[in-house]
This record gives structure tokens, C-alpha cells and sequence, in this order.
């Protein structure tokens, strides 16, 4: 199955240089063939975040779409749920959302969502590339039957609607001090809004866009920002998202952050007490902390881990009948709400919990104490370096050196040319020394 185009999470890289609007175009075609599937008049949903090469792009994938006879809905910059919701909400048989997520600006990417709000499988996406790379011009829409394009001005309030509804109907955050940072990116509107229609007391930062700014010092991957402004205005809570809004990091009063693993905890936590959990269990991937696992199993409940990237998770949890899962940097699905993570939608969960339990967020969220876990990230120019043999003798000497009690994971990314090494267990002076090797090791062998 060729991977040619699609990675982990769509089509990412560099804009104008990968993500071309040639290519833009022949996705957008290709995409709207394989879900040209009936004699209705086929729709899909557009998003995007507040990259400057938003533009490009849509205006790309809009002529694309519409040349094969698909009408476009353009609902401008608004968070990857948003875009999975809407697509289910308009009875659109295809959704898009151009962003490359918590990457600097200079990229872009497009993700795809069925009908039913999930993102397509291998198989679908192994069709579209082999579109991709066909000759379409055959099977381009005569002019009577080309698509239209329209913008879609409620889409906002639509999905702050929903967001607040993911929330009992008498909850309200009033009394509550937010400091929200949007990461200048697709949450910058509809974020900071939906947190004020529920009562609180809401500091926006990371809300002013100009193109080139998204994820810069600002958001999930660079919460200091969002720390100091936490401690200077003694707010209860901060919330960071990325650049796409489907994942989330928090800050408690203290000033210290919260990762994804201690928020499906508390989540778990809320839900198994009200009887809300569809299986004993929550579903993450092999880089959460091995302290959740051994917390979830104080409450009897089990962690399934699968491959990195919350499409695997969700694959899990639809098989297997899960409806908690999520990855340690913050896409947090909740599958009872959405088909997709939703870093405000997750927020306001764990905002629920800190009301219900009257307790700072400090408290509530520091279920278990983790163990000591290093991650490391080399950067390579090409090749696979993985599979050298001093690159292999060190990760079989780290793997011994850690032992049973121990966990070593090393995977190149999927959405960038980096090698990631982790390593975790309960000594760690063994667990750096354990990455360092494997670092070194892999250094060398790309250099």
C-alpha cells in the first residue's frame, strides 16, 4: 500500500513546497472522485487554521472540488473538530482541514474526514494517491454540472453550540478565572467565546493571527507563555491548544503543567464514578507514562496502548467499544461527543471535574506521581539510520540496561524527519543514560 502522500495525519509539509497548489488541486479531485459516490449533489466541508498559505490552498482544493462537480462549504478558520462535527452536522459527504496542526507556519497540511466524521482509513487513502497520480482529466464535470462555493457564516456559533453541550445543562463556569491560549491559531474565535457563554472569566492570549505567528511562543508546545500569564493574574486554570485546536496542555493555579496522561486520568476517574464508561479501560499509545497505567489499574481499569497518532487510538477504541482515549501531548477523544480529539471539549470536561470536586485544579489533577520518562528527538536528512547496526546495538544494550521495570520506545515521526527516542522507568539517572546512548548512537549514524 503506497504511503506516498498520506503520513500519520493527512498530507503535511512544507507549504509551496510539498503542499503545492497543484497538488492542493489534484487532492481536491481525486478526494471528491472517491466520494462521488450516488446521483445526489455532493457537498464537502472546508476548514482551515491561520497559516498564510490557508489561502493558497483552500482556493487550491475549492477549484479541485468543484471540478469534479462537488458544491463547497468554506467555513474559514476553526478547529479540526470543528470541521468532523460539521461535516456530520451539514450531511456533508466529505470534510477538510488545512492545517499542519502544532508545525511552524512554513507548513501546511490537509486532513480528510468521511461522512461520518472520521478520518479516512489506509485503504481510502491508498485510492486517493493512486487518483492522485492518474490521469483525471477524463473525469472532470461537464459545465452544466460543475460545483458551487459558498461561505457558511454560522458555522461558529454552531460549534460553540455544541461544544457548551458536551457540558449538563445546569454546569457553569462561573467563579472560574481562564486564561485560554488559542496558539494564534484556528480556536482564536471560538475558544475564548464559548468559555465566556458558560460563566467565566476568560483571558485570551495567543488570539491575534497575522499568518505567520501560529504555534510561535504561544500554545501547547510553548506553554511559558501561558504559565507566567497563569501566575500573574493568580487565574485557577490556563488552557493552551495547538495550532488546529484538536489537542490541549493545561496549566493549573501553581503554574504547573498538565499533560494528556494525567487528563485521561482525571477524565477516567469522573466517568467510571458516574457509570460513564463504555469499557473498563482507556486507550492511549506506547508513549503514555507507565505511572497512568499503574493508576488506571488501582481503579481496575486497563490501559490499552497502540501505535503513535490518535487515528490508532480511535481505531482501537472503535473496535474494541472504548469511548476514553488519547495521547500524552494532548488529544484527548471522547467518542461519546466526537469523532476526532478536541482540546476544548476535553478542557471543559476536566473544568466539570474541578467544579464538581470544588478543589484547585492542582489537586484534582495530580492523580499519580509519573515516572521518570525522557524523550529525545534527532533530526536526519535522509536514509534510515534506525536500521544500522551501532543505531541497533545501542537500543538492544539500552533495552537490557532498563530491564522488566522499564520502557523504551524509538519511532521516526510520522509527520516530520525526526528520529524519537524515549525511555522511561523508575531510575532516572538509567533512563537518561539509556537515551543518551541510543541519541548518540543515531546521531552519528544520519550525520
Amino acid at each position: 500500500m503506497t504511503r506516498k502522500y498520506f503520513g500519520t495525519d493527512g498530507i503535511r509539509g512544507r507549504a509551496n513546497g510539498v503542499i503545492t497548489p497543484d497538488l492542493a488541486l489534484k487532492v481536491g479531485q481525486a478526494t471528491g472522485l472517491a466520494f462521488h459516490r450516488g446521483d445526489h449533489r455532493h457537498r464537502v466541508v472546508i476548514g482551515k487554521d491561520t497559516r498564510l498559505s490557508g489561502y493558497m490552498i483552500e482556493n487550491a482544493m475549492v477549484a479541485g472540488f468543484t471540478s469534479v462537480g462537488m458544491d463547497v462549504m468554506l467555513i474559514g478558520p476553526m478547529p479540526t473538530p470543528a470541521v468532523a462535527m460539521l461535516t456530520r452536522s451539514m450531511r456533508a459527504d466529505l470534510g477538510v482541514m488545512i492545517s499542519a496542526s502544532h508545525n511552524p507556519y512554513e507548513d501546511n497540511g490537509i486532513k480528510l474526514f468521511g461522512p461520518d466524521g472520521y478520518k479516512l482509513s489506509d485503504e481510502v487513502e491508498s485510492e486517493i494517491s493512486k487518483l492522485i497520480d492518474s490521469d483525471l482529466s477524463l473525469r472532470l464535470s461537464t459545465s452544466p454540472t460543475l460545483g458551487r462555493a459558498k461561505r457558511i457564516e454560522s458555522a461558529h456559533a454552531r460549534y460553540i453550540e455544541f461544544a457548551k453541550r458536551t457540558l449538563p445543562r445546569n454546569m457553569s463556569l462561573e467563579g472560574l478565572r481562564i486564561v485560554i491560549d488559542c496558539a494564534n491559531g484556528a480556536g482564536y474565535k471560538v475558544a475564548p467565546e464559548a468559555l465566556w457563554e458558560l460563566g467565566a472569566e476568560v483571558i485570551a492570549i495567543g488570539v491575534e493571527p497575522d499568518g505567520f505567528n501560529i504555534n510561535k511562543d504561544v500554545g501547547s508546545t510553548s506553554p511559558d507563555a501561558l504559565i507566567a500569564k497563569v501566575r500573574e493574574l493568580r487565574a485557577d486554570i490556563g488552557i493552551a491548544l495547538d495550532g488546529d485546536a484538536d489537542r490541549v496542555l493545561i496549566v493549573d493555579e501553581l503554574g504547573q503543567v498538565v499533560d494528556g496522561d494525567q487528563l485521561m486520568a482525571v477524565i477516567a476517574r469522573t466517568w467510571l464514578e458516574d457509570g460513564r464508561l463504555s469499557q473498563p479501560g482507556v486507550v492511549a499509545t506506547i508513549m503514555s507514562n507507565l505511572g497512568l497505567e499503574r493508576y488506571l489499574a488501582g481503579l481496575g481499569l486497563s490501559l490499552a496502548r497502540t501505535a503513535v497518532g490518535d487515528r490508532y487510538v480511535l481505531e482501537h477504541m472503535r473496535s474494541h467499544g472504548f469511548n476514553l482515549g488519547g495521547e500524552q501531548s494532548g488529544h484527548i477523544i471522547l467518542s461519546d461527543f466526537g469523532t476526532t480529539g478536541d482540546g476544548l471539549v476535553a478542557a471543559l470536561q476536566l473544568m466539570a471535574a474541578v467544579k464538581r470536586q470544588d478543589r484547585p485544579v492542582s489537586q484534582v489533577c495530580h492523580c499519580f506521581e509519573p515516572l521518570p520518562q525522557i524523550l529525545k528527538n534527532v533530526r536526519y536528512a535522509n536514509g534510515k539510520p534506525l536500521e544500522k547496526q551501532p543505531v541497533v546495538s545501542a537500543i538492544e544494550a539500552a533495552r537490557e540496561m532498563l530491564g522488566e521495570g522499564g520502557r523504551l520506545v524509538i519511532r521516526p515521526s510520522g509527520t516530520e524527519p525526526v528520529i524519537r527516542v524515549m525511555a522511561e522507568g523508575d531510575d532516572r539517572a538509567l533512563v537518561m543514560r539509556a537515551v543518551d546512548d541510543i541519541v548518540d548512537a543515531v546521531t552519528k549514524a544520519a550525520a
